[in-house]
């Protein structure tokens, strides 16, 4: 195999090259055969399907050196991805990436429940790249993801090599992301910095919430823009800057507040107002080039659902 080809039906190799010296183990083999989710590499690596020049290596975070890895696939292939004529809305585009305003109601990579129209589907069917390596990947190009009901920008990288320099900027915090969201009540502080460590819901382990131990860390910094009282109900207009990239971390952290996203199903309790989704947006998001590194800043505007209730503030 070379570093950019995989065959889930047999033993694959990979050699090292000296600029990946270091690198978590999960991460490195994640951006060198994108299209699988780094859970299930972890899975992998403890069940020793993963060695390294023929030793299992039994630790994900296992610090990569000069050698060959090699990698056994579970029995369990992943579904074929196809091309579908799905319209993106193209905020930037070069040869290394583009960047997507996702429209609310799209899941971005398929998975169970969600085999067709998404973002995936939508790229496979728009060039060479990303229908070569749709062929059993799940994620081709993927280097963050937006929940379903969330909008706004999105990376998606071209080419292998700025698949795992975008992931490396992600990793070291390289990647600026602003949202904006309307929350059903209005926060007690202007402005606030929620740190916290997120893990999995200890009873529902669909959700995220945030835990004591055997969590990650998680950094939300929130300003209120504006409140107001619509239909009698207060809300409030945030401005959000997250410097990590956990799982419904937005979602969580405004939840613990005691202000939920507008609209939010699984964090938000019972609200006074009918949303038509959970009112959370990636209205801008900044970040060196992956190849030349000049700084790239992006805006998303508001959607009509999302402007339409800022406007009856």
């Amino acid at each position: 195999m070379t570093n950019n080809e995989v065959n889930p039906d047999s033993k694959n190799s990979i050699i090292i090259e000296d600029e990946y010296l270091g690198e978590r183990l999960d991460r490195f083999i994640v951006a060198k055969i994108p299209g699988y989710s780094r859970g299930y590499f972890q899975k992998l690596i403890k069940n020793g399907s993963v060695t390294y020049n023929g030793n299992p290596c039994p630790d994900p975070d296992f610090r990569i050196k000069p050698g060959i890895l090699e990698i056994t696939f579970s029995e369990e292939k992943p579904r074929e991805i196809l091309p579908e004529k799905i319209e993106l809305d193209v905020i930037y585009e070069d040869k290394s990436f583009l960047v997507i305003n996702k429209a609310p109601g799209i899941v971005v990579h398929p998975a169970a429940g969600n085999w067709s129209g998404t973002i995936v589907n939508a790229l496979a069917g728009r060039g060479k790249f990303f229908k070569e390596k749709a062929a059993g990947n799940l994620r081709p190009g993927i280097v963050h993801r937006l929940d379903k009901d969330t909008s706004g920008c999105l990376i998606v990288a071209k080419n292998s090599s700025a698949h795992f320099k975008l992931t490396r900027l992600f990793s070291a915090r390289k990647v600026e992301k602003t949202y904006a969201a309307i929350t059903y009540g209005v926060p007690i502080k202007d402005t606030e910095r929620i740190v916290t460590l997120i893990g999995r819901h200890p009873i529902d382990r669909k959700k995220m919430s945030i835990v004591e131990k055997n969590g990650r860390e998680a950094i939300t910094i929130y300003e209120v823009v504006k409140s107001g009282i619509v239909d009698d109900v207060s809300l409030a207009l945030l401005d959000i800057k997250i410097l990590t990239g956990r799982t419904h971390q937005i979602r969580v952290h405004l939840a613990s507040r005691k202000i939920p996203v507008l609209g939010d199903t699984v964090y938000g309790g019972h609200q006074d107002f009918p949303a038509p989704r959970q009112m959370l947006h990636a209205w801008k998001i900044s970040f060196p080039h992956p190849e030349s590194d000049k700084l790239i800043e992006l805006e998303s505007p508001l959607p009509c659902d999302f402007q339409e209730i800022c406007d009856r503030f």
